[in-house]
């Protein structure tokens, strides 16, 4: 046993070495390029930030709206690697996450970012968590590093501006307690033993639920010292959660299917969605109101936190990936075509 430790140990020093020696993706380095074709790219997550309106996207565009949505400008970006996912936990701060295993921070409500993490840095920080570990986080550990910087992060979010959680391919997890300016790895603490995608996290209170392929629902009870694995209702895909402010969760994804938990998960109450297309995005509108989106730009909405969903139909199909409310009511969506307003009956 200690010659195999011995030599795991050896393998993840030579993989080490390896990957300092080549260098970095230019994409990590480089800012994205401003271009009026920013505004038709392929948009892949909104949010709101106070009033702004903040949409992330392809090769590192970040667009910004003053006005509900009517008009875009492109913010400056440190990095062209595509953005997957944006949060803010107030007006001016928030962070995006991205391929190669890239974290922005800003804290001028998008305005311009910072990058805290990438896919290099962040392979050689699961690789130091997994030591003294067992056998199967060192081999874990080996491959993240081997492998380089290729594995995206696919969502994020925060209790609170200082402790935040970000997840994504093949059981890529981290999380940071002081605002992004150190993240560490979780993916030794993740009961995840095939490394599966996680595809959505959420903190509620003292709670962090963790989603992913293969009907994946992982839980932590105190505050992300531990997760373990909760019992799920569906053996798909989960591609998103949604916490409104009552205290319910929402799991959603492949095939419309979704899910309501009134009990932080212990239990699950299948909701019917009308949908046959899968649901990537969820936003709650206000108290009581949530609305889900298919990703053929189907909008749904419930009036009664998330028991019963009426379906509002695309004005026209499209491929759609992120959703997010304005501040006069209606909502945005983002799409691989850019980006639309929706008025909600």
């Amino acid at each position: 046993m200690r010659c195999a430790a011995l030599l795991l140990a050896a393998v993840i020093a030579s993989a080490m070495a390896s990957a300092q020696a080549e260098p970095a993706p230019r994409v990590l380095s480089e800012a994205a390029v401003v271009t009026p074709k920013a505004l038709g790219a392929a948009m892949l997550a909104v949010t709101r930030a106070g009033t702004r309106l903040v949409a992330v996207g392809e090769r590192g565009t970040v667009l910004l709206s003053d006005d509900g949505g009517a008009a875009w400008r492109q913010a400056a970006v440190p990095v062209q690697t595509s953005l997957t996912a944006v949060r803010f936990v107030d007006a001016r701060t928030g962070w995006a996450v991205g391929h190669l295993g890239v974290i922005l921070r800003t804290d001028d409500a998008g305005e311009h970012w910072v990058k805290q993490l990438d896919g290099v840095l962040a392979a050689q920080r699961i690789a130091d968590a997994a030591r003294g570990g067992d056998e199967r986080l060192q081999r874990l550990a080996a491959r993240f590093v081997e492998e380089g910087p290729d594995k995206p992060f696919f969502d994020l979010d925060f209790a609170d501006a200082q402790h935040g959680v970000a997840v994504g391919a093949y059981g890529l997890a981290f999380e940071t307690r002081d605002g992004g300016r150190q993240w560490t790895s979780l993916v030794e603490r993740l009961p995840n033993p095939k490394s599966l995608h996680l595809y959505a996290v959420r903190c509620v209170g003292a709670s962090i639920f963790v989603a992913g392929e293969q009907g994946l629902l992982l839980k932590s009870a105190d505050d992300g010292a531990s997760f373990a694995a909760l019992a799920s209702p569906y053996k798909g895909s989960w591609f998103g959660l949604l916490a409104s402010r009552s205290g319910a969760l929402l799991a959603y994804g492949l095939r419309g299917r979704v899910f309501r938990s009134a009990d932080g998960g212990a239990s699950w109450q299948a909701i019917d969605s009308g949908l046959a297309a899968s649901i990537g995005a969820g936003v709650e509108l206000g108290a009581g109101t949530l609305a889900l989106l298919g990703q053929t730009g189907d909008v749904l909405v419930s009036r009664d936190d998330g028991l019963a969903f009426k379906k509002q139909p695309a004005t026209a199909p499209l491929p759609a990936t992120g959703l997010a409310a304005t501040s006069d009511g209606r909502v945005i969506l983002s799409s691989l075509r850019g980006l639309r307003q929706e008025t909600l009956k």
